[in-house]
């Protein structure tokens, strides 16, 4: 009787290199987010990606980037959240300028303080009669409630500079105090300052003041109405990814 040939089905199937495939792919999507994410360094970005590689290297397939959940609309690495619903994909986290504006107005103080943008960062505009009485740089008692709401703005973005800075009308002043504009515009720039750094205690060395005098007016002044407009105090929070973009541009 002839013998039956062994079954040789115990061998290798064909399919083993699509492990190392996914695997080599893994690794590959790994370097190149981390080449991207490195570009503009930060430090929570920098433990996402070693958490990511750490993950990969120990062959803990459920937490590779390739099996991230990104149907509830979370992308690895990156650090930020997209609302799944989004259709453009928007950025949740908020601008400091968003930010800005929604502290003021929930503070109930949009009357009092004007939100604006430039290329130094955000701009927080206060009339005169908020501050000072006319021709004055004494800060007026009822006026502390606002510069008090300002400082919890500084405390929200910690690593900013900010400067203060003082402007007047043309109208021209001269008295024992106050020579003319460029030393009423910097005395109150400076009285303001000091508010920040010796009542609320505030780092001195994030603050800088500025008097301009009657030279740059943001009006005409050619009416009481503008030239009200143009007596003002603009506080400044640099934007420290203003700063870094123009770093990146050098």
């Amino acid at each position: 009787m002839s013998r039956k040939k062994k079954n040789k089905g115990s061998g290798l199937s064909g399919e083993e290199w699509l492990t190392t495939y996914s695997d080599t792919i893994t690794l590959l999507l790994t370097f190149f987010v981390l080449l991207y994410s490195m570009s503009t360094v930060d430090a929570n970005k920098f433990r996402q990606i070693a958490s990511s590689l750490q993950s990969v290297l120990s062959g803990q397939g459920s937490n590779s980037i390739l099996n991230f959940n990104t149907s509830q609309g979370e992308v690895p690495i990156v650090g930020e959240r997209v609302q799944s619903g989004d259709k453009n994909g928007a950025v949740m986290k908020k601008s400091m300028y968003e930010e800005v504006v929604k502290y003021v107005n929930e503070s109930k103080m949009k009357d009092k303080v004007q939100v604006l943008k430039d290329g130094r960062g955000v701009v927080l505009r206060l009339k005169e009669n908020v501050l000072f009485d006319v021709g004055k740089a004494d800060i007026k008692p009822e006026s502390t409630a606002v510069l008090n709401m300002i400082s919890g703005i500084f405390n929200r973005f910690s690593e900013s500079d900010v400067i203060v800075e003082g402007h007047t009308d043309n109208v021209p002043i001269s008295n024992f105090k106050y020579p003319s504009n460029w030393e009423l515009s910097t005395a109150r720039a400076v009285n303001v300052l000091k508010y920040f750094v010796e009542v609320n205690n505030m780092d001195p060395n994030r603050f800088t003041a500025a008097g301009y005098g009657e030279y740059r007016p943001i009006v005409s002044n050619d009416s009481d109405g503008n030239r009200a407009k143009n007596r003002r105090v603009n506080i400044i929070i640099e934007d420290l990814t203003i700063e870094q973009k123009k770093g990146e541009t050098k």
